[in-house]
């Protein structure tokens, strides 16, 4: 029986994604002040938001309890992604998959964990229909979903 493989060797995507998070947070806070505008296309925008809950700001109107209620969601997903990894046995796929979602995680955790909120600045919109503002963290768990979906959609129908 062969031994299988840790796939740790992805977390320097992950890495990748924490650093480009935080340096586009970090950008956008210091060029944009809240709520002014700056129109990239006809349908991006960067506007900064401060996001208090989770996605589409879901409990953002809470108490403060989402705050911590978030962070440990997040850490414990981050936790258990990182021990996918390390078991290994994963394809490619869904380990690159793993560690877009982890880098997105860890991302976001460290904005609530430190200010109490994740920094969002990307707006989409069609139209006057507005998409809601995310961040590049956000668009690596999307992307890190899709490829998971598909990877374990594909693999599924080859048996």
């Amino acid at each position: 029986m062969q031994e299988r493989k840790t796939q740790l060797m992805w977390v320097w995507l992950s890495a990748l994604i924490i650093i480009l998070d935080y340096l586009s947070k970090f950008w956008m806070t210091h060029w944009l002040a809240q709520g002014n505008i700056i129109s990239v296309f006809p349908c991006l925008n960067f506007i900064l938001t401060h996001n208090y809950g989770a996605a589409f700001s879901f409990l953002g109107h809470g108490d403060g309890w989402q705050r911590w209620f978030f962070s440990a969601i997040s850490a414990a997903v981050s936790v258990y992604l990182i021990r996918l990894l390390y078991r290994g046995g994963l394809n490619n796929g869904v380990a690159c998959a793993i560690a877009l979602i982890l880098g997105g995680a860890i991302g976001n955790l460290y904005d609530r964990f430190n200010l109490g909120y994740v920094i969002d600045f990307i707006d989409f919109c069609i139209g006057y229909w507005h998409f809601a503002t995310f961040n590049l963290a956000d668009t690596a768990i999307s992307i890190g979903a899709f490829i998971w979906v598909i990877v374990s959609y594909k693999s599924g129908k080859k048996q």
